[in-house]
């Protein structure tokens, strides 16, 4: 229980700290809610004074008319500062919405690759619209409902306790009963809006990659597998809503029946009142509209537990993104690198991935020179493709142990270090965008030529000239509508065009065939020589080009030297470029 408080306490100083950011808008809505309840409370009052002057038999038509008057502009001054309250609060709370998924987004796109190794991305797109708007309407609508409830309730029992002593304690005496009825029901509500959340992420992850692999799901047949899957999930969280709309349910009518109660009690005991004489009937009337001004603001105290404990319960969840701390991050000491040289040196280097106890790098030693072709080769799993992901920093790696340019790769900020690198991944990745922007991606102002130059050199030019909208063509959801070989040389344009000073290929070339790939690196050899190149592919065509290759077995530098220098005293080299050599000879057949 006390650490239910403790979270609970955190949460809440997270929320505080979106709230003051907009505290002028909170200010002014806290104005417009004393106005709002002043000016609504002064109606009763005078239908008060009006009845006791008919009973008194000195009304006069004149009269009556100035008493109808005052209670339209009463109400009207009303309605006005509602709309203001309206235009502050709620308001803010779109402003602090915007604030938060930013924050989000901003927070996602500096984590490690560790985090998305673990995390479905239908529950991150969950926590990014769902729970950030469960937030707002907490921040929004809640904090003004519940202000209002008290505003309005504290002016409300005053006036009624002016009016008559008696009454109003009658009339309080069932509420202890409606606040043990709220603390029970809160407790419950969180509870079940977390589990409805987290249920909501699995099933959008879900649903998210059966969409992505939607072709696999019906090359496999496993449509009806997979729709019995979610239907099974859906009818768990229909479930857990219905429990949640089954408390709601039973919560308002056992409040309504309260609240009935209440007005009987003092319906009965101000007649007699009346009846008695120590009590005048406007006096009466005007207890029971206050009485009935205060119906709605406790009956909105559920609806407004149900908002806070929902958006409490998301706070908690986007707060599990934010405060990540992430194992890749600059840190106090990092500087700018001036005439940075794009050499790379590892000492000793041994890596495991996070949460896992194999090694997957073992002490591995090697240079790559500035301004050379340096080629990684190795069996499958050798750790080839994560020394590429450590020179990108992708990983943490201990200090001293990578160095660029002499300086080591933890001091150098993150942000200097991939504008320093160009990055082609074997599985390339493009957004649902115009090809030009695709290859334009990675540049800091626009440059049509420098792009269109890159395409060329990637042997992209002559596709470009065949689509209907060429440049311009959209290449729709991770470029599905063009072919392996087409993304990954729109992938290598788009690295070709940010001028990197490194440029990393990771089995860039894997797709498209070896005439292509010949003319792919015939094209490039001029932008290669006047920069350092590492080269990663299972294709010896491609890596007997470099200045040095590295053999790697086990996560270990087995030998290193030029393409013949390999093939005379490296076996496992040999052994590979023998095999590549048998099966091109078998697809010729």
């Amino acid at each position: 229980m006390a650490s239910r408080q403790t979270e609970t306490k955190g949460d809440i100083k997270r929320v505080y700290r979106h709230i003051v950011r907009y505290k002028k808008h909170f200010a002014a809505g806290a104005v417009a809610i004393l106005l709002t309840n002043a000016f609504g409370m002064v109606a009763p009052w005078l239908i008060k004074d009006a009845i006791e002057m008919l009973e008194g038999g000195t009304a006069t038509s004149a009269r009556l008319l100035n008493y109808a008057l005052a209670v339209i502009a009463v109400s009207l001054l009303s309605g006005f500062f509602l709309y203001f309250l309206r235009r502050t609060i709620i308001w803010a709370s779109r402003y602090i919405e915007y604030d938060i998924r930013n924050e989000i987004t901003s927070k996602l796109l500096g984590l490690p690759r560790s985090y998305y190794n673990v995390t479905p991305t239908g529950d991150i797109i969950v926590r990014l619209s769902s729970d950030v708007e469960a937030v707002r309407m907490m921040i929004g609508p809640g904090i003004m409902q519940f202000s209002n409830t008290i505003v309005a309730g504290s002016i409300a029992i005053a006036l009624m306790f002016i009016l008559s002593p008696t009454l109003t304690l009658v009339a309080l005496l069932p509420f202890p009963i409606l606040a043990y009825t709220f603390k029970k029901v809160a407790f419950r509500v969180y509870s079940l809006a977390f589990q409805i959340q987290n249920h909501f992420s699995t099933m959008s992850a879900f649903v998210q990659e059966n969409i992505a692999g939607v072709r696999i799901v019906r090359s496999y047949n496993q449509e009806s597998s997979q729709t019995s899957e979610f239907e099974s999930l859906n009818k768990d969280y229909i479930g857990l809503n219905l429990k949640l709309a089954k408390l709601q349910g039973l919560f308002q009518p056992v409040v309504m029946l309260e609240v009935g109660v209440i007005l009987l009690v003092v319906l009965y005991f101000g007649g007699i009142q009346v009846i008695n004489g120590s009590l005048t009937l406007g006096v009466l009337v005007a207890f029971l509209l206050y009485l009935m001004m205060l119906v709605w603001p406790v009956m909105a105290i559920g609806w407004t537990i149900t908002l806070y404990q929902r958006g409490m319960a998301s706070q908690k969840r986007i707060d599990a993104i934010l405060d990540i701390i992430p194992d890749v991050r600059d840190s106090e000491q990092v500087s700018e690198a001036t005439n940075l040289k794009p050499e790379i040196e590892f000492r000793n280097l041994s890596f495991a991935y996070p949460g896992t106890a194999r090694t997957i790098l073992k002490d591995v030693t090697l240079s790559v020179p500035a301004g050379k072709t340096t080629a990684f080769v190795g069996r499958t799993g050798c750790g080839k493709s994560t020394l590429l992901d450590l020179m990108m920093r992708a990983y943490r790696v201990e200090d001293g142990v990578l160095l660029i340019g002499g300086r080591d790769i933890n001091s150098i900020p993150l942000s200097q270090l991939r504008r320093f690198i160009g990055y082609v991944p074997q599985e390339s990745f493009l957004f649902s965008d115009t090809l030009y922007e695709n290859i334009s991606f990675g540049l800091q102002e626009v440059n049509r030529e420098r792009s269109e130059t890159s395409a060329s050199l990637a042997k992209l030019s002559g596709d470009i000239a065949e689509f209907p909208n060429r440049f311009e063509t959209l290449v729709g959801e991770r470029g599905i509508t063009l072919s392996g070989g087409q993304k990954q040389r729109a992938a290598l344009a788009r690295a070709l065009a940010r001028d990197p000073q490194i440029l990393i290929l990771d089995d860039a070339f894997s797709a498209v065939d070896t005439s292509t790939e010949e003319q792919i690196l015939t094209g490039i050899e001029s932008v290669v020589k006047s920069r350092t190149t590492i080269i990663v592919s299972h294709r010896v065509s491609t890596v007997k080009r470099a200045d040095l290759i590295h053999v790697l077995d086990g996560g270990r530098v087995i030998d290193s030297g030029s393409h013949g220098e390999l093939l005379e005293r490296c076996e496992l080299y040999a052994d590979i470029v023998s095999r590549q050599e048998l099966e091109e000879q078998l697809e010729q057949l």
